[in-house]
């Protein structure tokens, strides 16, 4: 649902957050804000496993930060601000002080968990922008297929539940089950 008509930037949709209904989600795709559907019980399930898996591997080897639904800029003019489900950020790219808003780059690890109201065709446009944007790898959750796509710059993969899925270049070492990440 669209919210707005005329373009917006970064720095104005950032200054608007405070005015907007914050029961609900938004973000900046083209310059327009956009609501985004509230998601149910199975995909805040889903990405509270993911958060507590990263972390345990993170934090205790000082990796980065691991963030939900913060906004990082992926473009400007007009401006696209995403707010994956997860997010990873290295260590040496992580500003001091971190900022309120909006990280002004993508992070290197994008976490979308599909809910019944997302499109393949809005998914895959999140995919194309991180990917463009900087990320070196986007992890795409299908909660009611227990299955994981993996993209890497021009490559993806399907995982499924009896797979592992691993951190790649983006998180060394990190290795979990595919079905550990599903209630």
């Amino acid at each position: 649902m669209f919210v707005a008509e005329r373009l917006y930037t970064a720095e104005e949709f950032w200054a608007l957050s405070a005015e907007l209904d914050h029961s609900r989600l938004y973000e900046l795709v083209e310059g327009v804000i956009v609501e985004m559907p509230r998601p149910g019980l199975l995909h805040g399930a889903v990405v509270s496993i993911i958060i507590s898996v990263l972390r345990a591997f993170v934090v205790p080897r000082q990796l980065g930060l691991v963030t939900t639904e913060s906004g990082f800029i992926l473009h400007n003019d007009p401006d696209v601000v995403r707010g994956p489900d997860v997010a990873f950020v290295a260590a040496d790219r992580i500003p001091a002080p971190l900022p309120e808003g909006w990280l002004p780059f993508a992070p290197d690890l994008a976490v979308e968990v599909v809910s019944p109201n997302d499109s393949a065709e809005d998914i895959q446009q999140k995919i194309e922008e991180y990917l463009r944007a900087g990320t070196r790898a986007v992890w795409v959750f299908y909660p009611k297929a227990r299955a994981i796509n993996v993209h890497r710059g021009s490559t993806a993969a399907r995982l499924s539940e009896n797979d592992t899925l691993d951190g790649g270049d983006v998180l060394p070492g990190f290795a979990a089950l595919v079905r550990d990440f599903f209630p």
